[in-house]
């Protein structure tokens, strides 16, 4: 059994989560139960994925939790670039967004990686 709170992808998630909820502040209410549910929901899976993966007996159980979290990075990351492309985050917001994003992705593979091979 593993503590998420020490891992530095589950920190980085968790700002990203943090930050997209910020960010989808300022959606327009009509989107309330459509894209700013869904993009909250993909962002907050990924530290939640990551802190109940750790919460499981071995490296197997935890790699397919890494593995949920990847795809929901992937599914935020459409989500965002949907939401710059209607103009609900500004091309900086946006960017700061994505970029964290891919940071995250990167320690996610990572992650698996180093899982698989141990």
């Amino acid at each position: 059994m593993r503590d998420f709170h020490n891992l530095d992808v589950w920190q980085k998630s968790h700002q990203l989560t943090l930050a997209l909820y910020r960010a989808t502040q300022t959606f327009p209410k009509q989107e309330v139960y459509g894209l700013t549910s869904q993009v909250r929901r993909a962002a907050i899976s990924i530290p939640a994925n990551i802190a109940e993966g750790c919460g499981r007996n071995g490296d197997a159980e935890f790699t397919r939790f890494l593995h949920i979290a990847f795809g929901s990075a992937s599914e935020m990351e459409f989500f965002l670039i949907v939401s710059r492309d209607l103009g609900y985050l500004s091309a900086e917001v946006y960017a700061e967004l994505d970029g964290q994003m891919v940071e995250v992705r990167k320690m996610l593979a990572a992650l698996i990686q180093r899982t698989t091979t141990s």
